[in-house]
């Protein structure tokens, strides 16, 4: 008798698999790789996907599936070998990849009523909007400063999530003529007015990398560009004239960005070029407007996407060209789940379709300037900053040899600082000031006993907050009452080191009549306020912004002509192999926000370091001697981009156990390594540099080998032999791993 005829399903679920389950009675037709399914799965159901046929395991009772949910797999044939080839690649569960690659609403094992973006009302600033009054009207202005920020218009739904009460304030503005309200249909070609807001001229670097670009899409052929621009080079305008051409030839394009919630000017000029053929994909949108963009591209209506890193899964039909804007931010890298790099990620989809994939930094990571060194991408440069303008003047300002009184922390700003920012503010110029770090104090330290004001849960310090008084742990987010002295031996406490609090409140204090602004996760906790406030810097309503690394995300302020670094140093020494090629990144692109308009820049870096090698680098705009000498140093240290990495994390409430755990684990992967000659090496097992966190101890190994294949028989055993951890112990396995902390 012939065995009944199986399936291989993935289960949507964070669970080991395939299984195999008996198809359907009666059903009929072939199925589909990735076609959802419905089955039975422990004493419940489960959303499940079909991967192939199967054959029945010998002696084994099967279940039958109990429903198939979709005549066509709702994730398209590439995007279905994008999430087997990442599922395998970075060790995780397939089915949980492709569940959470799905919109809200197909992510349920039930079927669902489709939901089209045809009648979703759009509002839309007037051309008055711009000069408009509303200081006594606050929802107002917040809903019209968010329209304006993000091109000029945005669904009623988004801009109902990003401000609250924008209901009755859309209600007003139209009354006052403000904005207008319309219904957006998507239509099935581009608009008209496809070239709004084209610069008349391109550089002579600009036109030839659109020409390289657009040479590559006539081909048809996988083709890898890195795209290096000095700030304010204009790579954007190149993303643009590159997304056109490739829509005009019947393709469809993929933009990814760090952190869509940080980039509204990207996000608009895409929206003034292309209109309604944008969809954008981020988790700030709501569950129907993201279904709503997602299935538009599904379906074809709209073929242009930009999104954060998970848009790398985006259903883009007929696609033909990747953009990956500020390739080396550490954002792109996931850090939890699925832990995969959205980068590498988009250049496997492209190599898989025959795509374009063009990578663009000023500051690209050193794995992708590797990479073009080498010839595997295609170097483009633009040198030049538009319209000729110049580079910022940089001048270190070196804090070992300022005066300090026994017994004081020193003022965040050294006096030249100070000085420079009396003198922008005094000529009707705006300015930034960077600093890395949130709160008032860093460190709360007894000047009795020396003891410091630690967390009780992670080993690291507790930061002094004033807007509201507390003590707060940044890693698991313990908040306590600001003590009065010393917990240990009720000594006087001392406010050792400086954050953006303390930054803005010596601003404020010096030069009083300044609209000084903090952009911090403190300040600007939501989507809504981050984007008012960057506008409202936009429109020169601020005069100072003092901000974390939010200032530095691809801002363009033609009215900031400086930028101080508060301290260059703060992840100088972090105990991260990536410490110098971040520190230089971070500097380089906050010290290009300046002199963007037709004013000269000027930056100051206060530092402790002056002679480092990466605040030494980015004060002279020296990219290619860092890189040499930075590459010269991982090479002789076997370091990426020389090797490929795998780090195994263990933690748990134990420490004796944890401890013992990683010891067992670093045995058995020993076992496992292959001949020396292949050049895999395992480091630890060791505490990690952050040993305790959110109350758990951490241990970490490491894997090193010049090439991935020759990881994989180690990380085989690993995933062997992580469910056999002792108990209460959670072990982690974390391919191309982004940090080492």
């Amino acid at each position: 008798m012939d065995a009944p005829p199986c399936a291989s399903v993935a289960v949507g679920r964070p669970v080991a698999g395939p299984f195999t389950y008996l198809l359907p009675a009666g059903h009929k037709g072939p199925l589909l790789p990735g076609q959802r399914l419905l089955v039975p799965f422990g004493r419940g159901r489960a959303l499940g996907f079909y991967l192939g046929p199967a054959e029945p395991p010998s002696g084994a009772v099967l279940k039958p599936i109990a429903q198939v949910l979709e005549t066509e797999p709702a994730l398209p044939p590439d995007v279905f070998r994008l999430l087997a080839f990442a599922a395998a690649h970075y060790r995780y569960p397939l089915g949980e990849a492709l569940r959470a690659a799905l919109p809200p609403g197909l992510t349920q094992a039930v079927e669902d009523r489709p939901v089209t973006p045809a009648g979703v009302k759009r509002v839309v600033a007037t051309e008055a909007a711009a000069q408009a009054a509303l200081a006594r009207a606050p929802a107002q202005a917040a809903a019209l400063g968010y329209l304006l920020a993000v091109g000029g218009g945005a669904e009623l739904d988004e801009l109902v999530r990003a401000v609250p009460g924008a209901r009755e304030a859309v209600r007003r503005l139209v009354a006052r003529g403000l904005v207008q309200v319309e219904t957006l249909e998507v239509p099935p070609l581009i608009r008209a007015g496809l070239g709004q807001g084209r610069p008349a001229r391109l550089t002579e670097g600009q036109a030839a990398a659109v020409q390289a670009v657009t040479e590559a899409l006539d081909a048809s052929a996988f083709r890898p560009f890195l795209l290096q621009g000095v700030t304010g080079s204009g790579k954007t305008e190149v993303y643009l004239r590159a997304a056109e051409y490739a829509l005009a030839s019947g393709k469809g394009a993929l933009v990814l960005v760090p952190e869509i919630a940080l980039t509204p000017q990207l996000v608009g000029r895409f929206r003034s070029r292309f209109g309604a053929q944008v969809a954008v994909l981020h988790s700030g949108l709501s569950d129907r407007e993201r279904r709503g963009h997602w299935q538009a591209l599904r379906a074809g209506r709209v073929r242009l996407a930009v999104g954060v890193r998970s848009a790398v899964f985006a259903p883009v039909a007929r696609l033909g060209l990747l953009v990956v804007d500020e390739e080396h931010d550490p954002s792109f890298k996931q850090d939890e789940k699925l832990r995969y790099q959205a980068r590498d990620l988009a250049v496997v989809r492209a190599r898989d379709l025959g795509a374009v994939v063009v990578l663009g930094s000023a500051t690209p990571s050193l794995e992708s300037y590797e990479n073009a060194r080498r010839g595997r991408y295609q170097l483009l440069e633009l040198p030049a900053r538009v319209d000729d303008r110049p580079l910022p003047t940089v001048q270190l300002v070196d804090l070992r040899r300022r005066p300090r009184a026994s017994g004081e922390a020193p003022p965040a700003l050294a006096e030249e600082s100070a000085q420079a920012l009396s003198e922008t503010l005094a000529r009707g110029q705006q300015a930034i000031l960077f600093l890395n770090r949130r709160g008032h104090s860093t460190t709360l330290v007894c000047q009795a006993c020396g003891q410091s004001l630690s967390c009780a849960q992670c080993d690291v310090a507790l930061t002094l907050h004033l807007y509201p008084p507390a003590v707060q742990c940044h890693y698991c987010g313990a908040t306590h009452a600001v003590p009065e002295v010393c917990r240990a031996c009720g000594g006087p406490l001392l406010r050792l080191g400086s954050g953006t609090e303390r930054v803005e409140a010596e601003v404020q204090a010096r030069c009083p009549t300044a609209r000084v602004a903090r952009l911090d996760r403190d300040s600007v906790g939501t989507g809504e306020r981050l984007t008012e406030r960057l506008a409202a810097f936009a429109r020169g309503e601020l005069d100072v912004l003092v901000g974390t690394q939010m200032v530095a995300k691809g801002h363009d302020f033609p009215g900031v002509t400086l930028v101080c670094v508060v301290s260059a140093d703060t992840g100088l020494l972090l105990p991260d192999f990536r410490a110098a090629e971040r520190t230089f990144q971070l500097l380089t692109q906050v010290a290009g926000r300046a002199g963007r308009g037709q004013d000269v820049g000027r930056v100051l870096v206060q530092t402790y370091n002056p002679e480092a090698e990466p605040v030494a680098r980015a004060a002279a705009h020296d990219f290619v001697g860092f890189v040499a000498r930075e590459l010269e140093w991982r090479r002789a240290l076997a370091y990426p981009p020389f090797s490929r990495l795998a780090a195994i994390r263990l933690e748990g409430a134990d420490p004796g156990r944890t401890a013992s755990g990683a010891r067992a684990l670093a045995n058995l992967l020993e076992r496992s390594l292959p001949p020396a000659a292949s050049g895999v090496r395992l480091l630890g097992p060791a505490p990690a540099p952050l040993s305790r966190l959110k109350g758990l101890t951490r241990w970490q190994l490491l894997l090193k080998a010049p090439q991935h294949r020759v990881l994989r028989p180690v990380l085989d055993a690993a995933e062997r032999a992580l469910p056999s951890l002792p108990p209460g112990v959670r072990g982690i396995l974390d391919v191309d791993p982004g940090a080492m902390l």
